[in-house]
Parts: C-alpha cells; structure tokens; sequence
C-alpha cells in the first residue's frame, strides 16, 4: 500500500510550475511553517517547478527553500520598491525584479500552470482573489488551491458559501476553488481536477487583460 502512494505521488504531474501565494511572515502556529516545507516538498516528488513571490523571509522563504533543496527550478517575481524588506541573506532560485505589484502578479500567473494559496495576509488573499477572478471571467482556466491548514480560511470559504447562496457567485464558480487541509491531499484534487463552471462566450487572453490594464493606468498617469 505504502509502495503505491509512492508511485501515485511521483508520476508525472500535469503541471510544470505552479505559482505559489503565502506571507512573508511565518505565522504564530508552527503548523503553517509545516505545511510550506511539505508543499515544496509535494512540488519536488511531482517535479514541479516553483513561481512565487521572490521572498526569502516567512512563509515564501520556507517554500522556496524547500524546493529549491529538492533540485527544482524556483522562479522569484518581486517589485524592485520591496527587495530589501522581503529578501535577506542569498536569493533562493531566480529572481526577476519588476516595476510594481502589477507586473508581479501578472508574471506569476502567466508563468504557472495552477495556482496555490498558503496561509497569509492582504496580500495573499488579494492575489489569490484575483486568479480566481480571472478565472471566472475566463482570462485564464488553470486550477487554484488554496491550502487550508489547521482551518485557517475555514471563514473564507464560508463567506464564499453565503455569497452563493445570496446569489452574488453562481455554484459552478464557487468550484473555481479547489481546497484541502493538507499539500498531499491538495496536490492529487487539483491534479485531477475538471473545470465545470461557466466560460464567458468570448475568451479574455492575458495580452488583452493586460493591455487594458496598462492602457488605464498610463491614461490616469496621463
């Protein structure tokens, strides 16, 4: 039995890098710290690659040091303005610097194959918002899994819940959101996963969404 989760959990993934989203603080439960080291560790079993936010302190520096230790590739996204408050000591991996919190994003999105949310704050939860955003409006149809240590988006999920039932997300989006409380169990649900919810008719691309983005700003800027 213990030979065939071996096997299962070191076939070839679907997947060759996912973007992972987690805080740059480790969080008081040392159960959080646990749960980054395991899911790098998930990562390098199915030889997936790493694309994260480029820190190398908390939660994003466990997870990065994890695969990267495993001999996968990590790929770092960080704006120039937060280097030296998010990166300590030698980088982990590749580190590519960006203009602003825009650019970082879409360079993780565009890079990963699926996306992960760890434990984290603001931060965390508005990227993981946003991917799921995307996804509802079709600019992109790559699974997200959020990581629900110890129950800690317990209250996420069910504020995502009574938005279904009040009519705000429909229920084939609310299956946008794959979870589990553990990186094993997450890793097999979003490999196996299908997406069932509803597409726009006409598909965004992320060139599009982008380009619409930029236009905007350089127009306030302007």
């Amino acid at each position: 039995m213990e030979n065939n989760l071996e096997q299962a959990a070191t076939k070839a993934s679907r997947f060759r890098r996912i973007c992972v989203f987690c805080g740059s603080s480790p969080g008081k439960n040392p159960c959080y710290q646990l749960a980054a080291i395991q899911l790098g560790k998930q990562l390098v079993e199915r030889n997936i690659d790493l694309v994260y936010g480029g820190g190398s302190i908390g939660l994003m520096g466990l997870v990065s040091q994890s695969v990267y230790n495993g001999g996968r590739h990590v790929l770092g996204v960080i704006p120039r303005t937060l280097m030296l408050k998010e990166l300590t000591g030698e980088p982990i991996g590749e580190v590519r610097a960006v203009s602003g919190m825009h650019q970082r994003k879409a360079e993780m999105a565009e890079q990963a194959d699926a996306f992960i949310a760890l434990p984290g704050g603001y931060g965390t939860l508005e990227e993981l918002l946003e991917v799921i955003t995307w996804a509802q409006l079709g600019i992109h149809d790559k699974p997200v899994g959020l990581l629900n240590v110890d129950g800690y988006y317990n209250s996420l999920l069910s504020f995502i819940d009574k938005a279904v039932d009040e009519g705000f997300i429909t229920p084939s989006a609310r299956h946008i959101i794959v979870s589990a409380q553990t990186a094993h169990e997450l890793m097999s649900k979003l490999e196996d996963y299908v997406q069932i919810y509803d597409k726009p008719i006409s598909k965004l691309s992320w060139e599009m969404e982008q380009h619409f983005e930029y236009a905007t700003k350089s127009d306030i800027a302007s």
